[in-house]
């Protein structure tokens, strides 16, 4: 919701070795992808070249469908909620019978969001029919298909998720599937492992191939290392400039020295190799930035869905003319341990726990630690352990990993996690080789 009040800058924002298992596959010696720092990786992703060709969107029989999930908001939320009313997704469709992937958003982003275009291309090149789901984090799913409006308890997440799939696969009754398969990326990956288990249960799709790409282990340990680089030390006592100042004034004399303005992931890739480039400390701030940004979305979004009178006042009327921006201030101070804390915890325990109390110091560290249970891919371990149709690509030096996420993912997947050696968090999604090794696990 806020992200349509926020200065281009929010565009900059968001573009934004170990020892392995020898039962694991890692990447081989000769992986070539050129960005090692896992900050630069992150933020830039692969530059144009060394990413596969693609159909192009015109060569895509594609189009947008809504579904009417939850009605009973249309005439509850602000009109200026009104593009997301009703639940909207994105199909591609194969001239002819095919097998179809369901792919699932990373944290806040939506279905229309450019890694899901680019998956889009990838899997409608390689013949599959492809619906692309917004997060459960992102707005336009909170408003449309989330029944409690609280993402960030996995189980629940699912359940929304499903029903959404199964909307979709009603309202797509006439297209010819051969088989259904599933993946997502970031938090995305770690939903597509909780829909996966769901589906055994209920047995309305018996996905053939499931793949998690740079999934949480633990959800809230990815949660408090992004959380953490909002806080990253950028600006030196002696600095007059802000950060925002500093790093603009570095792309300022990066572009004036180039003559002309282009900002994407080659361009990037030549500024991190220029007397200009940010330092570690400085492309962590920039990651940090556009993951509060989407907390605050999130924080925002629940709260008035909910009429929790935590960031927007109960009785406050809100509608085309209202100026968001205290709320969004106010939003911006709530990081993602905020908001579990203020809005999650509250809602789990109304809603799940088994005996509903008002909880002590001791209690709620136990309700926490019950909910990051949960809600990350420990809860899932027997499954995930046994089911051969499930795998995982990640990297080694993925910044949402903590100490022993990797040797969690060796021993339960074993042979069906791949390792590359860098690529930081989803930086090397696009890179050919990557792209290669994904269409080859479906295809086997």
């Amino acid at each position: 919701m806020f992200k349509r009040l926020l200065t281009p800058l929010y565009l900059l924002l968001c573009l934004c070795a170990w020892s392995l298992n020898a039962q694991a596959n890692s990447a081989p010696q000769t992986y070539q992808f050129p960005l090692h720092n896992a900050f630069e990786a992150t933020i830039a992703g692969t530059p144009s070249a060394l990413q596969p060709k693609l159909p192009d969107d015109a060569d895509i029989q594609q189009r947008d469908y809504s579904l009417r999930l939850r009605p009973e908001r249309e005439f509850t939320l602000p009109s200026n909620f009104w593009p997301v009313k009703t639940f909207r997704y994105r199909l591609a469709k194969q001239a002819g019978p095919a097998p179809l992937i369901f792919v699932i958003a990373g944290t806040g982003s939506n279905y229309s969001s450019s890694t899901m275009q680019y998956i889009k291309r990838l899997f409608y090149g390689a013949g599959y029919h492809v619906a692309l789901i917004s997060s459960p984090t992102a707005y336009d799913f909170m408003v449309g298909a989330s029944t409690y409006a609280t993402p960030g308890y996995s189980p629940q997440d699912a359940v929304d998720l499903y029903s959404v799939m199964r909307a979709i696969q009603k309202q797509q009754s006439n297209l010819e599937v051969t088989d259904w398969h599933l993946t997502g990326y970031s938090l995305g990956g770690l939903q597509a492992a909780f829909v996966s288990h769901l589906d055994e249960q209920e047995q309305r799709f018996n996905f053939k191939r499931v793949l998690l790409i740079n999934p949480p282990v633990n959800l809230y340990t990815s949660v408090s290392n992004l959380d953490s680089l909002a806080h990253a030390q950028v600006v030196s006592s002696t600095e007059n400039r802000t950060f925002y100042q500093l790093m603009l004034d570095k792309l300022s004399h990066f572009f004036s020295r180039k003559g002309r303005f282009d900002l994407n992931e080659a361009v990037l890739f030549e500024f991190q190799n220029s007397p200009d480039k940010l330092n570690d400390n400085e492309l962590a701030m920039l990651i940090g930035s556009a993951f509060r940004l989407a907390a605050a979305d999130i924080n925002f979004t629940s709260d008035l869905i909910n009429r929790r009178g935590i960031i927007t006042p109960i009785q406050k009327k809100i509608n085309d003319g209202t100026s968001l921006t205290p709320y969004f201030k106010k939003a911006l101070m709530c990081d993602f341990e905020c908001y579990i804390q203020r809005q999650l915890l509250p809602f789990w325990r109304t809603h799940f726990k088994k005996t509903n109390i008002t909880p002590d110091v001791s209690a709620a560290s136990s309700d926490l630690e019950t909910v990051i249970q949960a809600s990350s891919l420990y809860a899932l371990t027997d499954y995930l352990q046994q089911s051969k149709k499930i795998s995982v690509m990640h990297n080694a030096n993925d910044i949402i990993l903590g100490p022993g996420d990797l040797g969690y993912l060796r021993r339960t997947f074993t042979d069906r996690l791949t390792v590359y050696p860098y690529g930081g968090h989803l930086g090397n999604l696009a890179y050919i080789e990557n792209a290669a090794d994904i269409l080859e696990f479906f295809n086997e």
